[in-house]
């Protein structure tokens, strides 16, 4: 054991493609939805894009090194869809695919198990303009590109996820608009995370195999009720049964859940999707968590006379976040690591059996290099300690939970936030691409290697 861990325990940090590599006209990669989101005024908060981001294509090699020297034993990286078909379909770019083949290859030689995912929220422009993932061929388009990566790098990856946190994509993406590719589609949002699950289980059926592991990377979260009132309680049901059971249920039980496509007006568009659900709820591996933060919620008082953006709650707009005094991270988003044992335990409920891991887990905050270069992320490093002491809880009692992948190795392009925020463990300076181990990072390397 290690500070209550077993041998083989997944220790890690993630990053995504485009919030690191870079070099976005490099080698043949093709432009993304978040190409076109970024370059649009008005989306990005400080008007920055992911041109250069950390210069991770050019880098990672250092950048590997680095993250083995915190003690770190394995990599959960992002795989550009744009780098390997920069078109979406069609012709293969073989300079994709050995990029990847190089970042998996430095991490095998630094000790360090690579575990990818296939798709970040960066969709290839050209399938966006065909209907995005409001339509079904994306969702096929994503088992032919699975299948080409898989075919030419599973000898390098072992451990792969199709999706990562797919609310994000469907309800940010084609929700409210604040994520690319800033379509605001009311309920329609719900058939994205259709052709979402499709598109996981179309690709879990193309590439599995017994040499690997396959899972999908999701971001639920407990959801509370701010009081014990009628309303306030179904209010809970309502997010809750967005944000949670409309991934889990289909990806666990091979079913939707009924009362979310009552509130939403699409029982007779799913119940036509029927046969697709035996895919979806093909049997995982394993299923990662992202974990950030619990939400509380209420029924609104009276009317809501301008609701401002649209939603992200399509069918509940009115039901409201409730601020229940809990601290909060530079994101406004509540800290409480107890939140991480509910919703990990939520899922074992449901799958006793089925191998988890913590696929992110980090914080934001305002990071400043000091006049002796360091930056003291004391706030950050707590965060840590408080969410990785409910991981070693767990493991203690027998908890099937296989590994914790801090968010994220290093500062990156925070989406609609741009480099306003900060998550590493490591600090950028943007300027000259700079590294510098924070705080939390090297408090992370004592523990795990002392």
């Amino acid at each position: 054991m290690t500070n209550g861990f077993p041998p083989g325990f997944a220790w890690g940090a993630a990053t995504a493609s485009y919030q690191v590599e870079g070099a976005v006209g490099t080698d043949g990669r093709g432009p993304s939805i978040w190409d076109t989101f970024a370059h649009t005024p008005g989306r990005i908060a400080d008007g920055t894009n992911g041109d250069v981001a950390d210069d991770h294509y050019r880098l990672f090699a250092e950048d590997i090194r680095l993250l083995a020297d915190l003690g770190l034993t394995a990599y959960r990286f992002s795989i550009s869809w744009s780098r390997i078909i920069p078109a979406g379909s069609g012709v293969t770019n073989p300079a994709g695919l050995t990029f990847y083949r190089r970042l998996a290859e430095a991490c095998l030689e630094n000790g360090v198990t690579p575990y990818a995912t296939l798709y970040h929220w960066d969709l290839p422009q050209p399938l966006e303009d065909a209907g995005g993932w409001l339509v079904r061929d994306t969702a096929e388009r994503f088992r032919d590109y699975a299948a080409i990566t898989h075919a030419g790098l599973s000898d390098v990856i072992k451990h792969w996820m199709t999706l990562n946190e797919p609310w994000c994509s469907a309800f940010l993406g084609y929700g409210n608009g604040e994520h690319a590719p800033g379509r605001t589609e009311g309920t329609d949002a719900l058939k994205a995370v259709h052709h979402l699950l499709l598109g996981h289980g179309l690709a879990l059926e193309a590439i599995r195999s017994d040499e690997g592991t396959y899972g999908i990377a999701l971001n639920p979260a407990p959801i509370h009720a701010a009081s014990d009132s009628a309303a306030d309680l179904d209010a809970a049901r309502r997010i809750d049964g967005l944000r949670n059971r409309m991934f889990l249920d289909p990806l666990l039980a091979a079913k939707y859940p009924a009362d979310v496509l009552e509130d939403t007006g699409l029982t007779d568009w799913f119940a036509a999707q029927e046969a697709d659900l035996p895919l979806i709820g093909a049997p995982l591996d394993f299923i990662g968590v992202n974990y950030y933060c619990p939400t509380t919620v209420a029924a609104p008082e009276g009317p809501i006379s301008s609701p401002g953006r649209p939603s992200t709650q399509p069918g509940s707009e009115k039901v409201v976040a409730v601020d229940t005094g809990l601290p909060r991270t530079q994101m406004g988003w509540p800290i409480q690591a107890t939140g991480l044992r509910d919703i990990l335990v939520t899922i074992n409920k449901l799958a006793p059996d089925l191998p988890l891991y913590v696929t992110e887990n980090g914080a934001a905050y305002l990071d400043e290099v000091t006049a002796d270069g360091t930056v003291e992320d004391d706030e950050r490093q707590a965060y840590l300690e408080q969410h990785i002491a409910v991981c070693r809880d767990l493991v203690s009692e027998g908890f099937p939970l296989k590994g914790y992948f801090a968010w994220s190795l290093m500062d990156n392009f925070e989406w609609a936030w741009g480099y306003s925020r900060r998550f590493g463990i490591v600090y950028v300076d943007y300027a000259t691409q700079q590294r510098i181990v924070k705080k939390s990072g090297r408090w992370l390397k004592d523990f795990l290697t002392t």
